[in-house]
């Protein structure tokens, strides 16, 4: 099986979505391969279940995508300062992974977008850093070595790359928004491909 890094992420209103595209670009720049995968949407009464596979957009993740991947970027819109419960089921149902170690020593990096600058994107990207700590993940941030960290003037931070969609998620990425997701990428294809090499 060929190398891959698993973009990961899920989307209400298209943002992280874009984001994942971004930075999945950047890992391929790289000359490593990427699956992007996606979460089902969460129901508070369970009339029935998703199907596996969606009828549009990207597929659902496995708990094989998971495991099999050389390196993760996680995303997820920001929820009250916290990632989207969606996501957060889904991390919940990894402890077969985690009892057998299928995520140790693997790069890991993650991003978020929120409506609002002062949505919590900070701490939705430390939100997403535990499960990836338990899984014995390493976390990459977002290095200042790019100035478009610090002539942001919406998203965009060390803990990984953000968006601010605005109150009605109508604002597109800014253009140092996407340098940021496409610079993530191309610091975690990077380093899963020289870890690859060894």
């Amino acid at each position: 099986m060929q190398p891959y890094v698993l973009v990961l992420y899920y989307s209400k209103y298209g943002s992280t979505k874009e984001m994942a595209y971004l930075i999945a670009n950047g890992i391929e720049s790289t000359g490593m391969a990427v699956k992007i995968r996606t979460v089902p949407n969460l129901s508070p009464v369970v009339k029935e279940a998703e199907p596996s596979i969606p009828a549009e957009g990207d597929i659902y993740c496995s708990l094989d995508d998971l495991a099999n991947c050389s390196g993760l970027a996680l995303g997820s819109p920001t929820r009250f300062g916290n990632m989207a419960s969606e996501m957060k089921y889904f991390w919940d149902q990894t402890t077969s992974l985690w009892l057998n170690g299928a995520l140790h020593q693997k790069p890991a990096c993650v991003f978020t977008s929120s409506g609002s600058m002062h949505g919590g994107q900070e701490s939705t990207l430390l939100s997403m850093l535990p499960p990836l700590f338990h899984h014995g993940m390493i976390i990459m941030g977002l290095p200042n070595a790019n100035p478009a960290l610090s002539n942001t003037k919406s998203g965009g931070t060390p803990y990984g790359a953000s968006h601010v969609s605005g109150p009605r998620h109508d604002l597109g990425l800014s253009q140092d928004e996407k340098v940021l997701c496409e610079e993530q990428g191309k610091c975690l294809g990077s380093v899963v491909k020289k870890l690859q090499a060894n």
